[in-house]
């Protein structure tokens, strides 16, 4: 038979809350950061234990970065995450991603091509579907956005795109756009 400890019954300084507001994020193991998005664990599972076995979940990666590939149906078949807290995590995963992207590229001269594939190619290293941007440059070469104008919604479709207006890009400041 399966025996649990119910995380109240931990001494405060193994609970994920706690111990992240006492030693600090960096000192929480990955189990322990994805018990504190998941919250609640089930009557026989605490969030750690069940943490654990979504964690489980990763066969090729060394790192974090399975979550942002799983789908919230495969997430869902572990027992105490459901649609909710599926949701939840896929949300985080999407925020480390936008959080590790160039947020302040204004400013950011092209003089050649690899100036903008750094910054693009960043930008793009963890999408699964095919994304068509225009970099809108001033006439100094300085980037003034970056837009996706095409993007394949389904991976089973190969002429399936939400297309965006690039005309809407160029006005008269615009000197240069590069589609990328």
């Amino acid at each position: 038979m399966y025996l649990s400890i119910s995380i109240k019954r931990l001494p405060e300084a193994e609970r994920p809350y706690e111990k992240l507001e006492l030693y600090g994020a960096h000192s929480l193991s990955n189990a322990e950061l994805l018990a504190i998005i998941i919250k609640t664990g089930t009557k026989e599972e605490t969030s750690v234990q069940v943490a654990q076995k979504v964690l489980c979940l990763n066969d090729t990666e060394e790192d974090l970065n399975f979550l942002r590939n799983m789908e919230i149906e495969e997430l869902t078949q572990i027992k105490g995450i459901g649609r909710i807290k599926a949701i939840q995590l896929k949300a985080v995963s999407e925020l480390a991603i936008r959080m590790s992207a160039p947020s302040n590229y204004q400013k950011v001269v092209v003089r050649k091509p690899y100036d903008l594939a750094r910054i693009i190619m960043e930008e793009l290293r963890f999408q699964k579907r095919e994304i068509a941007k225009i970099v809108v440059l001033n006439n100094k070469n300085e980037i003034l956005k970056i837009k996706n104008i095409a993007m394949r919604w389904n991976k089973f479709c190969k002429y399936c795109y939400k297309r965006y207006n690039v005309r809407a890009y160029k006005n008269e400041s615009t000197q240069n756009y590069i589609s990328a």
